[in-house]
């Protein structure tokens, strides 16, 4: 079990530093709304989602209602659900609703690119570890953020948000490389994505709930064009 924390917490450690880089924004976001840097710390200890919490700033920066932004939490984070249902299948046998309740609070984009793309069933024990190194990174960033984010330049933080979906982009690209499958629903999500984000009827949909949509159909596909046999570990 130390083991497979262990080597979470250093398969994590680009997201981590990408995380430290981005939540940097995410604290001006918290400042903007008035929220002391403690604050906007503590709200990204028990709440990792750059998306979400970028709403949820702009929200109390603009004094809406608590159902209002509980409402737009749902919409924007929609796409956990679907992330969430892939791990469950993911994670090994026999684990416990409480460990799995616990990798739930958890699940981002980053974290489950890189369960998913490890072979063989997932140990709880590797995501706790992904989770020890990349929670702390993104309060601190926030916190950083909040605190002295004022004091540097534009054009700096705007490139070290960058570095996230570069970040990213590397997680996705191997298994691309490993499976032609993967790299054709890949491309397709990203035309999808790019076709819905124009498209008149769907352009005005929330960013959470485009993906979702993308997630379902596209995953309905696979599983019809590309099956696999009962037992093959993906």
């Amino acid at each position: 079990m130390k083991k497979e924390w262990i080597s979470g917490m250093r398969d994590a450690v680009p997201v981590a530093l990408g995380y430290l880089a981005v939540s940097f924004t995410l604290g001006l976001a918290a400042r903007r709304a008035g929220l002391p840097a403690w604050q906007g710390a503590f709200l990204s200890l028990i709440t990792n989602t750059s998306a979400g919490q970028f709403a949820g700033f702009s929200a109390i920066a603009s004094g809406a209602s608590l159902l209002s932004t509980a409402f737009t939490q749902v919409v924007v984070n929609l796409r956990y659900v679907l992330m969430s249902s892939g791990l469950t299948q993911k994670v090994e046998r026999g684990v416990g609703l409480g460990q799995r309740l616990l990798i739930a609070f958890d699940v981002t984009d980053e974290l489950f690119a890189l369960a998913v793309s490890r072979t063989g069933p997932l140990p709880p024990a590797y995501y706790f570890g992904m989770m020890a190194a990349t929670i702390p990174c993104w309060a601190l960033g926030t916190w950083l953020g909040a605190a002295l984010g004022a004091l540097m330049p534009e054009v700096l933080l705007n490139a070290a948000g960058v570095m996230l979906y570069a970040m990213f982009i590397a997680v996705v690209v191997p298994p691309c490389r490993k499976s032609r499958p993967v790299l054709l629903i890949s491309l397709c999500a990203m035309v999808l994505s790019l076709i819905m984000r124009f498209l008149p009827l769907t352009r005005g949909i929330s960013p959470g709930l485009r993906v979702s949509l993308i997630g379902i159909v596209l995953s309905a596909a696979a599983a019809k064009l590309f099956p696999e046999k009962e037992g093959q570990d993906g």
